[in-house]
């Protein structure tokens, strides 16, 4: 949480984004809650000037079930810290994995 502006902005597109790295922390840990770890696959990252963009997949891992989730993600960084963070990804078939 170190790397976050206090006033950052993380907006997971298919929900509400959240404001302050305090609520980021509160739905990160509410987000991975349920799974022994979240593995994170980049497949490719480039940047210009203070812009960050990922290609990568979160795999989420529990005893029960593994579920790998296609992201791209932007990160905005200003003064060397994560001002706005965007994950673009498909809900449902995160969803859809959870009950195969």
């Amino acid at each position: 949480m170190a790397y976050f502006d206090p006033d950052a902005v993380y907006h997971n597109i298919p929900v509400d984004p959240v404001v302050g790295s305090d609520n980021i922390r509160e739905m990160i840990v509410g987000f991975t809650a349920g799974w022994d770890r979240v593995d994170f696959e980049v497949r490719h990252a480039v940047a210009q000037g203070d812009v960050v963009l990922t290609e990568r997949v979160d795999h989420f891992v529990s005893a029960q079930r593994t579920v790998s989730l296609p992201v791209m993600g932007t990160f905005e960084l200003d003064g060397g810290l994560i001002k706005a963070w965007r994950d673009y990804f498909d809900l449902n078939q995160f969803m859809s994995q959870l009950t195969d």
